[in-house]
C-alpha cells in the first residue's frame, strides 16, 4: 500500500506590524476623530463654495453674500474692479465676503432724484444687511449640514457615520455663530483698512469724523458718486472702417481719461481701424494719482504702437515713474525731445497736482512759466538743426507759451475739443475727454461725451493736413460720430 504523504505544517503566524491603531486604543480613537473632523471641515468648505453664496440687495447695489473659513474673521466687501476693504468685524472661524456685483441703474437714480433719500439710507442697508444676513445663515447652515453628510457617505459609506458628520459641521458652524456674535464690533466700519483703487478713499472722501460734522456735503457727494458710477460709460466703438492715405503719418491724439477703463478698448480699436502710427496721451490719465492707481496704465503696453504721454494735474511724479518702465511709453518732461514713428515730439509736465489738497497751487502763473520753458526747449531743438513737429502740455495756457515756436501744439484738461490758430502761427489743438470726464462725467448738464482725434500729417514735412474728430455719445449711449476738418492754407 503507498505511503500516503502528509500534510503540510503551515508556517507560524508571523508578528506583523500594524498600520492602523486597533479599534479599541487611544491612538485608534485618535485617527478615527481626526479623520471625521477632516471629512467635517473639507465638506462643509465644499458645501458653503458651491451653494451658500445668497445674492441679496444693499441699498442700490446688488450684492453676493458668503461665509468663507478664516483663521481670523472679519468682514471682506469686494468692489470690483476698484479694490476691497476689510473690516475687523468679529472673531470666528468664518469670514463673512461681500461682493458689490453692479449698482442698480433705477435704485441709484431714485437715490439721485430724492436726495431727501440719503438721510435713511444708513438705516435701509442696515435693514438689508440683517436680511440678507438672515438668509446667508439658513442657506450655510443647509450647506454645510448637505456638504459633511454627502462627504461622510462618500468616505465611511455608512448613513449613521455620515449623519454624525452633517451633525458636528451644524455645530461648528452654530459655534462660529456665538463667537461672532460675542465679538461683533460695529465700530469696525470706522476703520477700515482699503486696497486696490480704494486704497486713496481716506485722502478722497474724508475721515468719519469730517463725515459727520459736514454731513450735507457728503450726501450731496454721494449722490454723485452714486450716479457717475452707475452711468459709467462702456460701450464698444461702432465706428466705420477707415483706408488711411498712405502717405500720410497719423497720430491719435487722447487726453483726461481719468481712470475710464472702458478708454482702453476704444483706443485699441480706433488704433485699429485708423492705421495709427503713434498715440499721443495729454495727460490726467490717473483721477488722484495715487500708486494703488498705477495698474490702471498697465494695456499702454499692449497698445501695439508708441505712446507719447505729459503728465497732468492729476498725475503724480509716482504716476510718471510707473508710466516710464511700460514697454511703447514714452515719457516727455521739461522739453525733452525725441523723434517718434518720424515725427519729433518734445512736451512738459503739468506743475501742479491739484489732488493733493495740502499744498498750494502755482495757478495761471504757474502754467505761464511752464510754457516759457518749453518754448526755450524748442528754439533750443531748432537751433541745433533738430526743430520739433508737435509740442504736448496739459494745460491749454501752458500749450499757448509755445506759439511761434512750432507748428502744432497739443493739449487737454478743459475736456472739450477745440483748435485754434494762434497770433505767431501755431496751431493749438486741445483734446477732450477720452475717459468721457471719468467719474465726473454727470457734472455737467449732460452727459460728458467720450472724445479723441485722428492727426493727419504729411510724411515728408510733419505739417498737419487734417483731422477727424471722434466723439462717442454720452454715457450710456452708443451713437458715434466723425467729423473730417481740413487745414486751411
Amino acid at each position: 500500500m503507498p505511503e500516503v504523504p502528509a500534510a503540510p505544517v503551515p508556517d507560524p503566524p508571523r508578528d506583523r506590524k500594524r498600520w492602523w491603531p486597533p479599534r479599541g486604543t487611544w491612538g485608534g480613537r485618535a485617527l478615527r476623530a481626526a479623520g471625521l473632523t477632516g471629512v467635517v471641515l473639507v465638506g462643509a468648505w465644499l458645501g458653503l463654495l458651491i451653494v451658500g453664496d445668497v445674492r441679496t440687495p444693499v441699498g442700490p447695489m446688488d450684492t453676493t453674500m458668503a461665509l468663507r473659513p478664516s483663521l481670523s474673521g472679519g468682514t471682506k466687501v469686494d468692489v470690483s474692479p476698484l479694490g476691497a476693504l476689510t473690516l475687523d468685524s468679529h472673531v470666528a472661524p468664518v469670514r463673512l465676503d461681500v461682493d458689490v456685483d453692479r449698482l442698480d441703474p433705477a435704485r441709484a437714480q431714485a437715490l439721485v432724484d430724492h436726495p431727501e433719500r440719503l438721510s435713511g439710507l444708513q438705516d435701509e442697508i442696515a435693514r438689508d444687511v440683517e436680511r440678507g444676513t438672515l438668509d446667508l445663515a439658513m442657506r450655510s447652515c443647509v450647506a454645510v449640514v448637505t456638504g459633511a453628510t454627502a462627504l461622510g457617505l462618500v468616505v465611511y459609506r455608512r448613513p449613521r457615520r455620515a449623519l454624525a458628520a452633517g451633525g458636528l459641521a451644524l455645530a461648528l458652524l452654530a459655534a462660529s455663530g456665538v463667537s461672532a456674535y460675542v465679538t461683533w464690533n460695529p465700530k469696525s466700519v470706522l476703520e477700515p483698512r482699503f486696497s486696490g483703487l480704494l486704497s486713496s478713499a481716506p485722502s478722497v472722501v474724508g475721515n468719519a469724523r469730517s463725515i459727520v460734522t459736514d454731513f450735507d456735503v457728503y450726501q450731496q457727494e454721494l449722490a454723485r458718486l452714486v450716479t457717475n458710477v452707475t452711468k459709467l460709460y462702456d460701450v464698444a466703438s461702432t465706428l466705420p472702417a477707415y483706408q488711411p492715405d498712405p502717405s500720410t503719418i497719423r497720430v491719435l491724439h487722447v487726453s483726461d481719461i481719468h481712470l475710464n477703463p472702458a478708454a482702453w478698448k476704444i483706443i485699441g480699436s480706433l488704433v485699429e481701424q485708423y492705421k495709427v502710427d503713434v498715440i499721443v496721451d495729454s495727460g490726467d490719465t490717473m483721477d488722484h494719482g495715487t500708486s494703488a492707481e498705477n495698474g490702471f496704465l498697465d494695456p499702454v503696453g499692449d497698445l501695439g504702437v508708441p505712446y507719447v504721454w505729459v503728465r497732468g494735474n492729476h498725475d503724480s511724479r509716482a504716476t510718471q515713474r510707473y508710466l516710464e518702465g511700460i514697454r511703447n511709453a514714452h515719457v516727455l518732461d521739461e522739453g525733452r525731445a525725441e523723434t517718434i514713428a518720424g515725427v519729433r515730439f518734445a512736451g512738459i509736465g503739468d506743475p501742479q497736482f491739484t489732488p493733493d489738497r495740502s499744498q498750494a497751487t502755482g495757478g495761471d502763473a504757474a502754467e505761464r512759466l511752464a510754457g516759457a520753458r518749453l518754448a526755450s526747449a524748442l528754439r533750443d531743438q531748432k537751433a541745433k538743426g533738430t526743430p520739433v513737429d508737435i509740442a504736448v502740455a496739459h494745460e491749454p495756457v501752458a500749450a499757448t507759451g509755445t506759439d511761434g515756436t512750432v507748428p502744432l501744439a497739443l493739449c487737454g484738461h478743459l475736456h472739450t475739443q477745440g483748435t485754434k490758430l494762434l497770433p505767431l502761427g501755431t496751431r493749438l489743438r486741445r483734446e477732450g475727454s477720452t475717459g468721457g470726464s471719468g467719474l465726473r462725467a454727470v457734472e455737467g448738464r449732460y452727459p460728458a461725451p467720450i472724445e479723441a482725434s485722428v492727426l493727419y500729417l504729411d510724411r515728408d514735412t510733419r505739417h498737419l493736413q487734417a483731422w477727424d474728430e471722434i466723439r462717442l455719445g454720452g454715457l450710456g449711449r452708443t451713437t458715434a460720430e466723425v467729423s473730417r476738418h481740413l487745414v486751411e492754407r
